[in-house]
């Protein structure tokens, strides 16, 4: 088992050898397995890779991320900017070209609201936010609205662990409570924790995942 010192420099390193970020202005701060990031970064989406990043070491058993997102001059945009950029990579997006979400920008935070049919559909909203020059943050409010029935989700999600040659479900239990879905138990790495949850959002009439897996 990994010690807090271990972890903390295999996540220094790690954040080091990715260029996506400037890893100077990152600090790590790792106390029982949960990291703590801080610093500052110059745009919204070098916060979530550093996040990203954090995920793939070993022995990471929580994130919080507390990074700070200090736009550069060049990098500012106004808030009318940003709506418009917004609103054409929702509609050329593959996935949220067909919706009928929209964005409203408040001091450079993005706020995401309407409805869509399918989970995958409000992740790629929310991530085509994340690459905007100018975005300081998003707050997504898109409801999943899905007509299909969700009486045998439970066993479509089971089916699918299985299906997953990376994933070790045999300590996960699934509930369905109407369209909600709680993954509990335990995993062994944060590429299972994501994997399980990627797999409940695409049953279909699944709405909304409660991810409670703790990773051991």
């Amino acid at each position: 088992m990994k010690t807090d010192t271990e972890i903390r420099r295999d996540v220094e390193s790690e954040l080091q050898w990715d260029p996506s970020v400037d890893d100077k202005k990152v600090a790590v701060i790792v106390n029982g397995g949960v990291v703590t990031l801080t610093g500052e970064v110059c745009h919204f989406a070098d916060k979530w890779a550093a996040e990203d990043i954090a995920k793939r070491v070993s022995g990471v058993r929580a994130i919080a991320n507390e990074i700070q997102v200090q736009i550069p001059l060049a990098g500012v945009r106004s808030d009318t900017d940003i709506a418009e950029a917004a609103a054409n990579a929702l509609r050329w997006h593959v996935a949220t070209g067909a919706t009928q979400i929209k964005p409203v920008v408040i001091n450079g935070w993005v706020t995401l609201s309407g409805k869509v049919q399918w989970a995958f559909q409000r992740t790629a909203a929310e991530n085509a936010m994340r690459n905007l020059m100018g975005v300081k943050g998003v707050m997504n409010d898109i409801v999943i609205a899905s007509t299909v029935k969700v009486a045998d989700v439970k066993q479509k999600i089971e089916d699918a662990f299985k299906r997953h040659a990376l994933l070790d479900a045999k300590d996960i239990e699934v509930n369905v409570d109407r369209s909600t879905v709680t993954l509990t138990g335990h995993v062994h790495t944060w590429q299972e924790h994501a994997d399980a949850a990627y797999a409940a959002w695409a049953a279909p009439g699944v709405a909304n995942v409660e991810n409670r897996l703790v990773i051991q």
